[in-house]
This record gives structure tokens, C-alpha cells and sequence, in this order.
């Protein structure tokens, strides 16, 4: 940590930024865990994202993830403090779709060594990812813990991610489908796509070919222009190249980040997710 940095930038496993993207910005990340069955790993350290998918091609049983403990988060907040930083700003996912949220307000109500400030992103995976981006640049630059927080809050509102599924089975098997249950008639007929709102899973349309659900997916997000920051999520889709392709046309701010789904969120949305999330630019957007 620089001698100009003073604000520490911590996630959980569930924002899926690229690990080139954590080191260059100092993020610290908590994972979560994974369990298959009665075995147990730790998102990140145990378990690859390709050891992940090769477990959920030939398990029995689908995976279940569990939250950081409060300890977990302490231990990021120590490390820190030792390093130098005079606060720490923690971006959890939703808070309605995990305990990350619950783990680090407990936790950090009992630190003292420096102030905790704990940010609920209201979404996920990427969507986390890029407020946590945001912020630790920010924080890079000097901000403080209450201009990073106030930042933070106002990202919730400019965040969005639309996502196209190959299965909802993880999903549904999870309890986290939410408002998205009205897909369930015609999964076998349509390309479910999902977004996230108010921190739930809810539907986000029915289209009848991949094709078509990648086309709606680049759509609503130009909706959201001007855009700051946007990301391109994926999770082994053979349309990948060309999604890519297509996302790098949308304007942006910032280069466009493509980051892969990771054990956490991967464990809920199935393999094959194709996805896009982005951060409007300050400003009132033209929907």
C-alpha cells in the first residue's frame, strides 16, 4: 500500500474482478466457501474457477456457497491497519442474496483499530465489482472514507446487470431466483434472462435464441448511455469472442473489462452464463 493511500477497498469473493484488475488496484479480497456435499473449499485458495466447473460437471450434488465469517473480515481489517490504512471501506454483494453483508456490519461494529465503513452493493458479480473498482481508484487518488462511502451509495443506484442463462437448475435449487419463478413454464423453450433490481434476481425477458437474449442483453445496456464502466461476465458461453466483439461498439468511459464467474456466483447461475454489467456515468442518464 502507497503512502498515499490511506482508504483499504475490501470485497468478498462474489464481484469476480479479475485478479489482475485486484492487484492493481490493492483490493482485498474475503472469500466465501463452497461446499459439494460434505466437502468444503475456499473460493479462490482451494478451488479454481475451472476446478469449480469440472466439480459441477461430475458432481452428485450441485454446490452450495456460505459467507465470510466476521472473523474472515476482521482479518482483512487487521491486515490494513498494518499496512498503513487509516479506514477501511468494505463492498459486499446484496445483501438480500447473501450473509456477506450481515458478516462485515458485525464485524466491523466490534473493530477499533480503524474506522469500518461497510457498503451493501445491492448486486453482484461484476455489477459489486465495478462500484469496488471505482472506489479504490478514488481512494488512490485521496478520497476519504465518508467521500468513498457517499460515492458508493450513489454507484448502488447507477449499477445494472442483465444476464443470459444455459440453465436455471442452480439457480432454482439455491432458493435465489426470486421474482424470476415465472420463468419456470418455458424454460424449455426460451433463453431465460435475468437482471438484477432492489439487490433480487427478477426476469428480465424471454427470448427464443441465444442470439436474439445477446442482442436484448447489449440493448438494454446502451439504454443506460452515457456509460462509465462496463464489463462483459462470462462463464465458458461459446459466444464469448463475439459478445465481446459486439460490447467493445458501446461507448464507455473506461476500457471495457471482461471478467470470468468465479465459484461464488458461478455456483447459482450454472455454467454457460453470458452477462453484462455497467455504471451509468455521473449525470442523468438517457433511457
Amino acid at each position: 500500500m502507497g503512502d498515499d493511500v490511506t482508504i483499504q477497498i475490501v470485497c468478498d469473493s462474489g464481484c469476480d474482478i479479475p485478479t489482475s484488475e485486484v492487484a492493481r488496484l490493492g483490493i482485498a479480497i474475503v472469500p466465501l466457501s463452497i461446499r459439494f456435499g460434505d466437502e468444503e473449499f475456499v473460493d479462490g485458495r482451494d478451488l479454481t474457477s475451472g476446478e469449480f466447473w469440472e466439480r459441477c460437471r461430475t458432481s452428485a450434488t450441485l454446490p452450495e456457497t456460505s459467507a465470510p465469517s466476521p472473523g474472515a473480515y476482521q482479518a482483512a481489517f487487521d491486515a490494513a491497519a498494518d499496512a498503513g490504512a487509516t479506514g477501511v471501506l468494505v463492498v459486499s454483494l446484496s445483501s438480500a442474496l447473501s450473509g456477506s453483508f450481515q458478516s462485515a456490519t458485525v464485524a466491523a461494529a466490534a473493530y477499533d483499530r480503524v474506522p469500518v465503513a461497510v457498503l451493501d452493493s445491492t448486486t453482484v458479480s461484476m455489477g459489486q465489482g465495478l462500484i469496488a473498482t471505482d472506489l479504490a481508484e478514488a481512494a488512490l487518488a485521496g478520497a476519504s472514507l465518508e467521500e468513498l462511502t457517499a460515492r458508493g451509495h450513489d454507484l448502488t443506484t447507477r449499477c445494472g446487470v442483465i444476464a443470459v442463462l444455459d440453465t436455471l437448475d442452480h439457480l432454482v435449487k439455491g432458493g435465489r431466483i426470486g421474482g424470476a419463478r415465472a420463468l419456470m413454464g418455458a424454460v424449455l423453450s426460451i433463453k431465460p434472462m435475468l437482471k438484477i433490481e432492489d439487490g433480487v434476481v427478477k426476469e428480465a425477458g424471454r427470448q427464443r435464441t441465444l442470439s436474439r437474449a445477446l442482442t436484448a442483453l447489449l440493448d438494454e445496456a446502451r439504454r443506460h448511455e452515457p456509460i462509465a464502466r462496463l464489463a462483459v461476465i462470462e462463464g465458458g458461453s461459446s459466444q464469448l469472442d463475439a459478445f465481446v466483439a459486439a460490447a467493445r461498439e458501446i461507448p464507455t468511459e473506461h476500457p471495457l473489462v471482461v471478467a470470468s464467474v468465479g465459484p461464488t456466483i458461478g455456483t447459482h447461475s450454472g455454467p454457460g452464463v453470458l452477462a453484462l454489467t455497467w455504471l451509468e456515468a455521473d449525470g442523468e442518464p438517457r433511457h
